[in-house]
């Protein structure tokens, strides 16, 4: 088994298995914030008790272990080819060891095959830079909260909104209550403002690539996901929908050129189970170490 296959193997298995740090943190603050004996108490400290039996049994914190998404990022002359084909057969084995379920099925005759190989699956973003080091981040992305994303038009004459960032917060706030508690929340949301129909869908899933501590360099921005936040968590939606303090727990907006007919904004919603790891290669393909 050669170097690369062996990492992408074992940044499969920590994905699946273990929240990163400041994904945990802030489920740990928001369960000191939920008042005593709620059901939203509950919840999280079911949730809690989730993550801490996934990554002592290294096991898939969520049955659903989604969309596999890889984002690369390497120097000019890395072997793109290479690392796509270690891709495909890392997310081969790990489905064969259980760290991923046998999760992707042919959209025309439904057969699933047991392997989470086939036609854009699994994901492979690539990505070159000048810098000589390797970078590989994973994204896995459960349906549910995948199934709670939207994508709004504006102007928008039903929420009253234009073609501005109070438009923009309008569709990204109905987003989240439309979703309620089926997109298994507290949530995080990744929201690209411009671009066309596909690449704001692209771009707002690359936010979650961000820290949840992190802050948007763009003053408008950063007040814009403040404000939603906040927002958002005065709802009342709550974890899993059942009522509290905490239906978000983070808010990552960015922003793309578009052409002035169209004005797009891209929501895409994950969940609780936010399944986001990433490595650096060194010289011989082994983790030299990670990123979150």
């Amino acid at each position: 088994m050669s170097a690369l296959l062996e990492s992408l193997i074992e940044l499969i298995r920590r994905t699946s298995a273990e929240i990163p740090d400041d994904v945990n943190a802030a489920l740990v603050r928001s369960l000191e914030q939920e008042k005593k004996g709620t059901i939203a108490e509950s919840a999280l400290k079911i949730i809690e008790r989730n993550i801490e039996l996934a990554k002592r049994k290294s096991q898939p914190i969520c049955q659903d272990t989604g969309s596999v998404i890889f984002y690369v990022d390497c120097p000019v002359g890395f072997d793109q080819i290479e690392c796509e084909e270690a891709a495909r057969e890392a997310v081969k084995q790990a489905t064969k060891k259980g760290f991923l379920r046998q999760n992707s099925v042919d959209s025309i005759t439904g057969k699933n095959d047991g392997t989470n190989l086939g036609p854009g699956a699994p994901v492979v973003h690539f990505h070159q830079h000048r810098e000589p080091t390797v970078e590989i981040r994973l994204i896995l992305k459960g349906g549910g909260c995948e199934n709670v994303g939207a994508q709004y038009s504006l102007p928008d004459e039903a929420l009253h909104a234009n073609r501005d960032l109070d438009g923009c917060r309008r569709s990204i706030l109905n987003a989240v209550l439309q979703a309620q508690g089926k997109g298994c929340g507290p949530g995080i949301l990744g929201v690209c403002i411009g671009g066309d129909r596909a690449t704001g869908y692209e771009f707002s899933k690359q936010q979650f690539l961000r820290k949840l501590d992190d802050r948007n360099l763009d003053p408008k921005l950063d007040a814009l996901e403040q404000d939603i936040l906040k927002t958002a968590n005065e709802l009342g939606i709550g974890p899993m929908g059942f009522g509290g303090k905490t239906t978000l727990l983070g808010v990552k907006i960015c922003a793309a050129n578009r052409v002035p007919a169209s004005y797009f904004v891209s929501v895409s919603y994950m969940c609780w189970a936010y399944r986001r790891q990433g490595i650096t290669l060194n010289a011989t393909h082994g983790i030299e170490g990670w990123l979150y």
